[in-house]
């Protein structure tokens, strides 16, 4: 591939764009926000007008948008599907809705375009790194033409199954990691109110049966873990209101399947309660501070 188109700038899709532009790809953005679009075109991205503009020539068009509402209007509203080129492989990375996914998956298809629905787990920080793991849904024949270009962002990709499997997947995986950081952070907090150092226990626990991603890779109590979002104030990462979006997909997945999710309604209910406190730009690993403050 030698020319990508990508749409959405923030957090995660910025950096993702950026490991592109070091591969030696030519890369057209576009953001709704200025200050993006400014950081985009310091890192040497094409920056344009309009998002159809990023659509002209090119071999793959990535996006990365925050909510349905957004991909909706993108690509069914505003007509983008219908001026991409035959040619052009779509790799939609944004978590959604599995329904709304196939609801562009199928325009996608009524225009003889490939689609893939390719939502990211690894975060700010695996998208920095290109270490992110992508779960796909679609075309396999489709995936495979997409591979260099994951593997450049990424180093681990999972086919799930059809348009909306990839959402399906993603969304089980975020409401387990909101499950497991919260245990994380409750844990920790009753540790450290016992008389225990943060860190001699996150190692025991990590070394243990309790051991999780949040214990290995993201320690949400504040100086253990040198590089997470907590030892920085808990900036950037993925954000609280994020997930609460996250978790009330994974509630509405779970209801339409009639699958019971007691723990996953739990974990929605703790994020529902710090973003009412006004702490939605935070990272996720905040939850801890509910646990400090009890």
């Amino acid at each position: 591939m030698k020319k990508v188109g990508f749409i959405g700038l923030g957090n995660m899709g910025l950096p993702m764009a950026n490991n592109i532009i070091k591969a030696g790809i030519e890369v057209k953005a576009f953001d709704l926000s200025a200050d993006a679009m400014r950081r985009a075109e310091e890192l040497g991205m094409a920056t344009k007008n309009h998002a159809s503009e990023v659509t002209e020539n090119i071999d793959a068009l990535i996006t990365m948008l925050p909510n349905d509402k957004a991909v909706e209007n993108i690509y069914l509203k505003e007509d983008l599907i219908e001026q991409i080129s035959q040619n052009t492989i779509v790799i939609e990375s944004s978590t959604i809705n599995p329904e709304v996914s196939i609801k562009v998956s199928k325009k996608a298809t009524e225009m003889n375009i490939s689609m893939l629905d390719a939502p990211v787990s690894g975060g700010v920080k695996g998208a920095e790194s290109g270490t992110l793991t992508f779960i796909v849904g679609g075309d396999e024949a489709d995936l495979q033409k997409a591979v260099p270009l994951l593997d450049i962002m990424g180093d681990k990709t999972f086919y799930a199954g059809q348009a909306g499997a990839g959402q399906i997947a993603k969304l089980c995986n975020n409401m387990l990691l909101a499950i497991h950081m919260c245990g994380t952070a409750e844990t920790i907090a009753m540790g450290v109110n016992n008389g225990l150092d943060p860190a001699v226990l996150s190692e025991i626990m990590k070394n243990s049966s309790g051991g999780n991603w949040s214990l290995e890779k993201y320690n949400p109590y504040p100086g253990v873990m040198k590089g997470a979002p907590a030892s920085n104030s808990y900036s950037g990462g993925f954000l609280n209101s994020l997930m609460l979006k996250d978790l009330n997909l994974a509630e509405e997945l779970a209801a339409q399947s009639k699958s019971n999710t007691p723990m996953g309604r739990l974990a929605k209910e703790l994020y529902e309660e710090l973003n009412n406190q006004g702490l939605e730009g935070l990272d996720f690993s905040s939850i801890q501070q509910n646990y400090l403050d009890s």
